[in-house]
């Protein structure tokens, strides 16, 4: 992903979810892979996924049932 998409995705993300401190990193080894991160925490992974001339972005997230527990 480019630093404009990785950018531009931040800005969407963070407005959707609220969450000012929310950062989406490029992954170093992988051009179509980035990950989320919420007050420095790795939440999320987020793929970009381009078929048929189109592109979209999933976001992947992992909920552990002792995550729950905690919150």
């Amino acid at each position: 992903m480019t630093k404009d998409e990785l950018a531009r995705l931040q800005s969407y993300l963070r407005k959707t979810f609220g969450a000012a401190s929310l950062e989406v990193k490029a992954q170093p080894k992988k051009n179509d892979m980035a990950e989320i991160f919420i007050n420095n925490d790795f939440v999320a992974t987020l793929y970009r996924i381009e078929e048929d001339g189109e592109i979209e972005y999933q976001l992947q997230m992992a909920i552990l049932e002792m995550d729950l527990e905690e919150a």
